[in-house]
C-alpha cells in the first residue's frame, strides 16, 4: 500500500509594478490606472528550499489547474504559475507587455521569494513566450511594438532564467492562426460570403481526406492571404486614426471562422498520435465559428503584435537563436492542439549548446486522462533537472 503523500503549499501572489499606458486596456478597478497587477500561485512541496522555482505564464490563460504544476511540485520542484496583465481575455494582449510581465515574475521570484535561480517552463502558447522573454533578457533589441508604441524591452532590465524548458508548445500563436484560420471566407464582415473550393467542412466541399498535396497547397496559400488582408486593413484603420488626430486612438473588431486547420480532419499532415476529427477544444467544425476561437476578438494593436504572421515578434523559432541557456523540449506524441513538427523546428533552431529533446508517446496537450504520460513527463523534466544540478 502506498503511502499518502504529504500536502502541497499553496501560496497567492500578487505582484504589482508601475507602468504609464496611452489608454486603458485591461479591465481593473478604481485606483489601478498606471499600475500592472500580475495574480498567480505558488504551489510547493513540504519544506521545499528556495534553490529553484519554474515559473510559468501562458500570454492569455492561467495554469495553476492544468495536471503539470502540482505533479511538479509533488515531485520536489516550487512552481510558480503566474497569469499576465490579459488572463482569460487576449482581446488587447500586447506580447511585449507580457514579456515585461514576465520580467516582474522573474524579478519577484528572485528579490521577494528568494528563489536562487528561476526555469521558465514555456506550456503550449507559453513556449514562444518564454523564448521570446529570454532572447529579450539576454540581448534585448525591441523599443516598440509593430504598432510602433514605445516597449522599451531593454530599459526594464529583464532578468535572464537559468534554463528553459517547453512543454506542448507552438512556435507562436501567429503560426497558428495562420494554420487554422478559415480561408473559404470572403468578407470579413460577412462570414456566410465563402468560397466553395475552400470551405472545409461543408458537405459539398470537391476533396476528401487524404488531401490532395496541390489542393492543400492553395489552401495554405489561401489562409496566408486571408491573414494579410486582415493586417493590411488593420493598418490603414490605424494610419486613419493617427491622421485624425483625435483622442479615438484604438478600436475593436472580430475575426470570424479561425479554427479550419485540415490537420484536424487529416491524420496525413504532420502525422502523430492525435484523434481525427477532434482537437483540444473539441469538434474543429464548432470551434471554427465558436466564441473562444482563436484570434475572434482583436484589438488593432493586439492584431499586429499577436496575431499578425508578418509583424508578431513572439516567433518561438527566431528567439530561439537567440536565447544560450541550457533548453529541454518535450513533444506529446498525440498533441490536439500543436502541430507535430513545431517543438522540433524550435529545438534545432535554438542557439543553447546545451539542449536535449525528448518525446511523450500518446500524450494528448492537456494528458486528459492520462496519468502515465503525465508522470512519465515529470519523470524526464525532473531528471534532466539534476544532470544539471537544478
Amino acid at each position: 500500500m502506498n503511502a499518502p503523500q504529504p500536502a502541497l503549499s499553496h501560496q497567492w501572489v500578487h505582484i504589482r509594478y508601475q507602468e504609464s499606458s496611452a489608454f486603458t486596456e485591461t479591465y481593473g478597478f478604481s485606483g489601478s490606472q498606471g499600475v500592472v497587477n500580475l495574480e498567480g500561485l505558488l504551489i510547493s512541496p513540504p519544506a521545499a528550499s528556495r534553490d529553484v522555482v519554474f515559473l510559468m505564464m501562458h500570454p492569455s490563460s492561467t495554469l495553476q489547474l492544468l495536471p503539470l504544476p502540482p505533479a511538479l511540485a509533488a515531485a520536489g520542484y516550487p512552481v510558480l504559475c503566474m497569469g499576465s496583465r490579459y488572463a482569460k481575455n487576449d482581446t488587447a494582449l500586447i506580447m511585449e507587455k507580457v514579456v515585461l510581465d514576465v520580467g516582474a515574475c522573474v524579478r519577484h521570484a528572485r528579490e521577494a521569494l528568494g528563489f536562487s535561480r528561476v526555469v521558465l517552463m514555456g506550456w503550449s502558447g507559453g513556449g514562444s513566450l518564454a523564448l521570446f522573454y529570454q532572447s529579450q533578457a539576454e540581448r534585448p533589441s525591441i523599443q516598440r511594438t509593430p504598432a510602433g508604441d514605445v516597449a522599451d524591452l531593454g530599459a526594464a532590465r529583464l532578468l535572464p532564467a537559468d534554463a528553459v524548458v517547453l512543454e506542448a508548445a507552438h512556435r507562436s500563436r501567429a503560426h497558428c492562426l495562420r494554420d487554422w484560420i478559415d480561408p473559404s471566407v470572403l468578407d470579413e464582415d460577412n462570414p456566410d460570403r465563402r468560397n466553395p473550393e475552400f470551405d472545409l467542412y461543408a458537405p459539398g466541399l470537391p476533396v476528401r481526406p487524404p488531401y490532395p498535396a496541390d489542393w492543400l497547397a492553395a489552401y495554405r496559400a489561401a489562409q496566408l492571404a486571408r491573414v494579410r488582408r486582415i493586417t493590411a486593413r488593420v493598418q490603414d484603420t490605424l494610419d486613419t486614426l493617427r491622421r485624425r488626430g483625435g483622442a479615438e486612438l484604438e478600436r475593436g473588431f472580430v475575426t470570424h471562422r479561425t479554427l479550419a486547420d485540415p490537420r484536424f480532419l487529416d491524420g496525413s499532415i504532420d502525422p502523430n498520435g492525435r484523434v481525427i476529427g477532434r482537437c483540444y477544444l473539441g469538434v474543429p467544425e464548432t470551434v471554427n465559428s465558436g466564441p473562444v476561437g482563436m484570434a475572434r476578438f482583436s484589438t488593432l494593436r493586439s492584431w499586429l503584435s499577436q496575431w499578425s504572421i508578418d509583424d508578431s515578434r513572439a516567433n518561438g523559432e527566431a528567439c530561439a537563436r537567440g536565447i544560450s541557456v541550457p533548453l529541454l523540449a518535450i513533444e506529446h506524441g498525440a498533441d490536439d492542439a500543436v502541430p507535430q513538427p513545431d517543438i522540433g523546428l524550435m529545438f534545432n533552431a535554438c542557439a543553447s549548446t546545451d539542449k536535449a529533446m525528448q518525446v511523450v508517446a500518446g500524450a494528448n496537450h492537456y494528458f486528459q486522462g492520462q496519468p502515465g504520460p503525465l508522470q512519465q513527463s515529470v519523470a524526464l523534466i525532473t531528471a534532466w533537472m539534476r544532470q544539471r544540478g537544478f
